[in-house]
């Protein structure tokens, strides 16, 4: 037995992930067990989990791996600061400590840490990845190809911001980057940041908020700030940025162009203006990224394209890549951000240092993405008990029943079941759930229950052998990275009047049978629910169709804006009684808050950090 352990730490989003004779056997990040989002710190928890998971100690293990190498980005700050001297400076001034006392010595930090499970660990046994290729391995290892081309793309690694990478057999190779400062995840996170949203975390706030709005300032944006080539390579304008040297990510250059100030969070409201700067980077991202594969597969004749890094999150982008039809294949690694490192460093290890052959599962390798801590019944019971909680114990048949039964009546559901997801999406393990067909759903989640935005879009869950009823697509989406249009039959077209209506009131029109998951422009970001990874989710769905007709549900992540998504029955149980969440499916147990008592209800709205 050879086993090997990924960890991503120290910028954002830390994660560790176990892998054994090639095999995925668990991955999870820290912020579910911490409960901070987007927790940076020594993922120690997710490491206690993951090796608890495989039923081994690290003596056990026989290689640590970290996903970038701190040496190779502390140089690219070196020279930036060198490069832009005098500017910079402050930021210089409050980056270097940092670095100096945590990041630069990670080796000594990490083993340091490992000594904690393993006193006699050895420094030796601690490898470095380099950023991209762990987001490339993640990319193609698990993939279900044999032969693929990978691309990359995020905000920055040590240099590089965008690689293409040629995957065969268990060989990868990076054949071309784009470097610092020039990338598409910062061009993104700058508009993120200027339409008052949090950067590394708001992104998809503003792929949400895309839809509302019309692409007004794609050319500006093309004619200014990226210099777009037909290859899909390009640069970007600093001279209206300040991310490189200072502390924000855009300038007063940048805001002159677009003729406002940066919105302020919370306070400023959205408006027109932001709807329509949002559709306009999401417009160009989509033209960067179309480009791009366009060329990559003229070039290199591969059918099959494998994607990662942050920016690969961007499902809108994804979807077009898909139906733009110049790969016959695509596979999206769940877990495409920053987390995902840790799993790309440990089968980069595997595969390319150690040189093991790799098995190609025709589906993937992820397990569904189902990669997380799972409870038994005695367990539940016993969390649930410690919280005074009042609950029924029923069949799993029972559950099902009483659980399809609250959906068909309207009810949000709280829904535990199986082991937590590895990545950003809740898949059908720590979901809240609703019914589709809803008027007022979307809105109910977003005010009542997640305490965010009114214009958040909600996911359709569907089963896979009816995609095709509901949506112009034929195509497997577990992981709910692709977006595609719902089928027109299914449409209710808009009138002239509400055409003309502002953004966010376009939100309350009916735009089909199942409007609480319809975009204002019909599209929806589909999860084909699959029998053989969530048999019990599948079954969910099956009831609630053959009570409604409808083989769809929403699905959206089990937390409120700010939380990370729940880990433990008790964090399911607060969360639940901190909403309004009506219903709690948590394994075979049955909670209804009418039941519950009073005093137990905590106030979720202001409980975290906005993000």
């Amino acid at each position: 037995m050879d086993a090997i352990l990924g960890i991503s730490a120290f910028y954002h989003d830390s994660a560790a992930a176990l892998v054994v004779d090639g095999e995925v056997i668990a991955a999870a990040q820290e912020e579910r067990f911490t409960r901070k989002k987007h927790d940076p710190s020594y993922p120690a928890c997710a490491i206690d989990y993951v090796l608890s998971e495989a039923g081994l100690t690290l003596d056990k293990v026989g290689h640590v791996v970290f996903y970038d190498k701190p040496f190779l980005k502390f140089e690219r700050l070196l020279e930036t600061y060198v490069a832009y001297a005098p500017k910079g400076l402050k930021q210089f001034g409050m980056a270097m400590p940092v670095w100096l006392r945590e990041k630069l010595f990670l080796k000594a930090q990490l083993t340091k840490n490992l000594k904690k499970l393993e006193k006699e660990f050895d420094a030796e046994r601690l490898l470095f990845g380099e950023h991209h290729f762990s987001h490339a391995a993640s990319a193609f290892y698990p993939s279900p190809f044999e032969e693929a081309i990978v691309l990359t793309l995020d905000g920055v690694g040590e240099w590089a911001t965008t690689t293409v990478s040629i995957g065969k057999g268990n060989k990868l190779e990076i054949v071309k980057e784009i470097h610092f400062p020039h990338s598409l995840g910062l061009l993104y996170s700058a508009f993120t940041y200027y339409t008052g949203f949090r950067v590394n975390s708001g992104e998809y706030k503003v792929m949400g908020l895309a839809p509302y709005g019309e692409p007004k300032y794609k050319d500006l944006i093309l004619d200014k700030l990226i210099d777009l080539k037909e290859d899909g390579s390009f640069r970007l304008d600093q001279s209206y940025f300040n991310y490189a040297t200072g502390l924000t990510m855009t300038n007063k250059k940048f805001s002159n162009l677009f003729g406002e100030p940066v919105r302020k969070p919370e306070s400023d409201q959205l408006t027109q203006f932001h709807m329509d700067i949002a559709a306009s980077v999401q417009a160009v991202t989509e033209e960067v990224v179309l480009k791009m594969t366009r060329s990559l597969a003229k070039e290199y004749c591969i059918p099959n394209l494998c994607l990662a890094g942050g920016v690969s999150l961007n499902c809108v982008a994804n979807g077009k890549i898909l139906r733009d039809k110049n790969f016959k294949e695509i596979w999206v690694q769940p877990a495409a951000g920053d987390a995902g490192g840790a799993l790309g460093a440990a089968l980069a290890v595997w595969h390319k240092e150690i040189d093991k052959p790799r098995k190609v599962n025709p589906t993937d390798s992820m397990r569904g993405s189902y990669l997380g801590p799972s409870y038994s019944q005695e367990d539940i019971e016993k969390e649930l008990i410690n919280c005074d909680a009042k609950f029924e114990a029923v069949t799993e048949e029972e559950m099902l029943e009483q659980t399809s039964q609250a959906l068909a009546e309207g009810k949000a559901v709280g829904w535990f079941q199986g082991r937590m997801e590895f990545g950003p999406r809740a898949l059908g393990g720590r979901s809240i759930l609703g019914d589709p067909r809803s008027e007022t759903m979307q809105k109910t989640l977003n005010l009542r229950v997640k305490y965010r935005e009114s214009f958040r879009p909600f996911a359709p869950s569907v089963l896979r052998q009816d995609v095709t009823e509901w949506f112009e697509t034929d195509y497997d989406s577990p992981y709910m990275l692709l977006v595609d249009d719902v089928r027109k039959d299914k449409r209710i077209e808009m009138t002239k009047e509400e055409e003309s209506l502002f953004g966010i009131d376009k939100l309350n029109i009916k735009r089909s049978s199942i409007p609480a998951v319809t975009h204002v422009d019909y599209s929806a970001r589909i999860q084909t629910v699959h029998k053989n990874t969530n048999p019990k989710y599948h079954a969910l769905i099956t009831k609630f169709k053959e009570k409604t007709g409808c083989g769809v549900v929403i699905n959206t992540s089990f937390n409120v804006r700010g939380e990370p998504i729940v880990c433990t029955p008790e964090d399911a149980f607060k969360c639940f009684m901190g909403t309004e969440i009506e219903m709690l499916a948590i394994g075979n147990c049955v909670l209804r808050k009418d039941q519950q008592d009073s005093s137990l209800v905590d106030n979720y709205k202001g409980k975290y950090e906005q993000d």
